[in-house]
């Protein structure tokens, strides 16, 4: 091709180019709204993007810099030490409702180590499950987790990916030699600091049958809580607890025999 025939092509192509560029230029770019038409529509933030105030914003927070909250007792465990010879220690896994339980006082003497973190998923504790658990060498581990995935603490989650969860923390508990006590999540029917999540009670009795049924399959021991807790709505009463997920005192005292009878079966 002479130098001729490449201008001609040259020149013949940028004037197709001027016929395109300014309508692929024009999709680019917003279209203008005028004053009839109003804003434009905004997208609605997730379901679970609920919580406001101090406290959520920390909690935020803790997700970004620190998922599984290993600063809250990563001082405490190196203190803590091996067991003493002989000690057949217990650590109780688990989120709110197992901080908030006393262990000294409904179990007096007794070597157990309370690893409750409030407002914790079953992501988050198995994120933290070595540090606060196996590296503790306890003979057995009692879990109680689930109440805060279904109020979708750290976002939608699915009964598989809890139940996954669980496994994960049964079954690296079994591989070091620690025995498992899988207990059911207690009974609720409203969670006051996440209100949109609907009636989460069949959702719960979902979860409980399969924790049931997977600690038969593995053998592993199963208290259930749930069964002699809840009321005929499937939630937690009055006279049981404060705002129907944690318990009063007189709640732990209906679940302190039965820990303790989990807790024995399991190391015999």
């Amino acid at each position: 091709m002479n130098r001729m025939n490449s201008r001609n092509v040259f020149f013949l192509a940028a004037a197709f180019a001027t016929l395109f560029v300014p309508p692929l230029l024009m999709a680019q770019k917003p279209p203008a709204v005028s004053e009839t038409q109003g804003s434009p529509p905004t997208v609605a933030a997730p379901s679970w993007q609920w919580r406001r105030g101090a406290y959520w914003a920390q909690f935020d927070h803790q997700l970004l810099v620190d998922f599984g909250n290993l600063a809250r007792f990563h001082e405490a465990d190196l203190q803590l030490g091996p067991p003493a010879a002989g000690q057949d220690r217990v650590v109780f896994m688990g989120d709110s409702i197992t901080q908030g339980w006393n262990l000294q006082e409904y179990f007096p003497g007794k070597p157990y180590i309370n690893r409750g973190i409030e407002a914790q998923t079953t992501t988050q504790m198995l994120v933290r499950f070595r540090q606060d658990v196996i590296d503790l060498k306890p003979k057995v581990v009692v879990i109680m987790a689930g109440t805060n995935d279904l109020a979708q603490n750290t976002g939608p989650m699915t009964l598989e990916e809890s139940e996954g969860n669980l496994m994960s923390m049964a079954q690296l508990a079994a591989a070091n030699g620690i025995r498992v006590v899988l207990c059911s999540v207690l009974p609720s029917v409203h969670f006051g600091w996440h209100p949109e999540v609907e009636d989460p009670a069949p959702r719960i009795a979902a979860l409980d049958k399969w924790i049931k049924d997977y600690a038969a399959e593995k053998e592993y021991v199963y208290v259930d809580y749930y069964s002699v807790m809840k009321d005929e709505a499937g939630g937690l009463p009055d006279k049981l607890s404060m705002d129907g997920v944690h318990p009063r005192p007189i709640g732990f005292a209906i679940m302190a025999p039965l820990a303790e009878a989990g807790i024995e079966k399991a190391l015999k």
